[in-house]
């Protein structure tokens, strides 16, 4: 049965072109007033409101994820095997074939459901033309007129075969030469019903895959005015429901209480919630003013909270939301390489840097202790089960390795101290484990001071080494997300950060955190 027909970016950067010329730079920066008083009120929406910003949401996403994603592509939803959504799928679906089948059979044939079935195949081959094909277009309205073909079937004269022939023929000249392979099977389909189904699956993926060729035409046009696009569309929200940013205010301010709480004197804490408070002096300097907390490193602060937040908060801050299921990603990643890196930190001290320098033994140790953690993201996961697991598969390597080289293998209480070792890295309080983990978090936080995103040069902290690639791509895809991040949404955060850390300053005193 035929599908909807996918569009790509409806209300895009080019329609707000064709409508006004260009979009204009002081229509995305946030006034003074779009950030007054601590938190917005908020307003009722109406259902009209809500569909229009659910689809501006929707365009917005999609525009996000071809820019940070260059491997982006639209793909095809498949329910699961043996699902409901399958079997009902395949129960409608057969049915319609059947039907169709019924009608075609009869005497005379009636042909109400192929006709139909032929103006969605004309309209699927106009909508895979380029504006270029002008004598193309000519032709498919000329063979498929759904007038005539209604008066042919009212008259018996209806030449399907014909037809599907020029179909099939047409269907060959637009596809991508990676269909060319389906396109020919369909020409040595003989049953009409059968043609007709092949023919819709055929044209599903020739729409996905001219989907997928606008993305990629479309994508350095979207990345040269993304950040003001993505800005300019938030501004449109924001317009429309003042509370919008709630969440990234409370973000923000705890990242200021937090560095505020790490600076300030313990008898000096009660303005911690605002992130001003008196930073210690330097032996010698007179008594001042408190000093200002830098909104650079609240900002790169409340970053790094993002890889310890809670999956399922609802409080997840609104200028994040669309990186969300990405920092999401990231948070994984790095809770799996901090139980690898503290397991092989573990049995690199107890058997010794010797068996660790022997090639392929540590990434052979990555690639078990990896497998066995899968799934450590997920709330139902046994990690005292796992890394019993992890003890007994790390021991029975160390032991082939050792005997393979010619060493000793452990002793009992060797064996049962290693793999005591790794279960205790299960607690929250272990020491491997909080420094595995206090160095991969300062590693992250450095990367966001890098000039360079794609060759970052920030030091491997020790103890990391054999995780160093994990951990050097997990920093620059967290670099990446928070460099465009900055990019689109600085404006917003300096006026925030300007509230917080300067609650009694004057509005032209901004400051920039970007």
């Amino acid at each position: 049965m035929p599908n909807s027909e996918d569009k790509v970016l409806p209300g895009g950067p080019a329609d707000r072109e064709g409508e006004a010329g260009s979009i204009r730079h002081e229509d995305c920066i946030p006034s003074p007033e779009d950030l007054s008083g601590p938190l917005f009120p908020p307003r009722l929406v109406s259902f009209a409101e809500l569909l229009q910003t659910a689809n501006g949401v929707s365009n917005l996403s999609l525009a996000h994820e071809i820019v940070m994603d260059s491997s982006f592509q639209l793909k095809r939803d498949s329910p699961p095997e043996n699902s409901l959504h399958q079997v009902v799928k395949k129960i409608v679906h057969r049915a319609f074939w059947d039907s169709l089948q019924t009608q075609l059979s009869a005497t005379p044939p009636d042909y109400s459901h192929a006709i139909k079935l032929l103006q969605e195949i004309k309209e699927a081959l106009l909508s895979l033309l380029m504006p270029g094909h002008h004598r193309l277009r000519t032709q498919i309205n000329e063979a498929l007129d759904v007038e005539l073909i209604r008066q042919q079937a009212e008259h018996n004269a209806l030449d399907i075969p014909r037809l599907s022939r020029f179909i099939v023929s047409t269907m060959g000249t637009l596809c991508a030469p990676v269909r060319d392979e389906e396109v020919k099977k369909l020409k040595g389909v003989s049953d009409p019903v059968q043609l007709f189904r092949d023919i819709f699956q055929v044209l599903d993926l020739m729409k996905m895959d001219m989907a997928n060729f606008t993305i990629q035409s479309l994508r350095p046009h979207l990345q040269q005015q993304y950040i003001q696009y993505e800005r300019c569309k938030f501004q449109e929200f924001l317009n429309k429901q003042p509370d919008t940013l709630n969440n990234t205010i409370d973000w923000l301010r705890r990242a200021a209480a937090d560095i505020a709480a790490s600076v300030a004197p313990s008898n000096q804490t009660s303005d911690v919630t605002n992130g001003k408070v008196p930073i210690p002096e330097s032996p010698g300097t007179s008594d001042k003013s408190p000093t200002v907390l830098s909104p650079t490193l609240v900002l790169s602060h409340a970053y790094m909270n993002l890889l310890k937040w809670d999956i399922d908060s609802e409080t997840y801050p609104e200028t994040v939301l669309l990186d969300r299921v990405r920092m999401q990603e990231l948070q994984t990643q790095l809770k799996k390489l901090t139980f690898v890196a503290s397991v092989l930190l573990v049995t690199s001290n107890l058997v010794g840097a010797a068996l660790f320098s022997i090639s392929g033994f540590v990434d052979k140790l990555k690639q078990i202790i990896t497998v066995l953690l899968d799934g450590i993201h997920c709330s139902c996961f046994k990690l005292d089960e796992a890394l019993l697991a992890v003890g007994d598969q790390v021991h029975l390597e160390v032991t082939r390795a050792l005997l393979k080289h010619g060493y000793t293998a452990l002793s009992d209480d060797q064996e049962a101290s290693l793999k005591g070792q790794i279960r205790g890295i299960a607690q929250e309080d272990n020491l491997v484990r909080k420094i595995i983990d206090e160095r991969t978090y300062s590693y992250l936080k450095n990367s966001l001071c890098a000039s360079d995103l794609v060759k970052h040069v920030a030091a491997v902290p020790r103890g990391l080494a054999p995780v160093q690639a994990e951990l050097k791509e997990i920093g620059a895809k967290f670099a990446h997300v928070v460099h465009r991040n900055r990019l689109v949404f600085g404006l917003y955060y300096s006026g925030i950060l300007k509230k917080v850390l300067l609650p009694e300053a004057e509005p032209e005193a901004g400051v920039d955190s970007r």
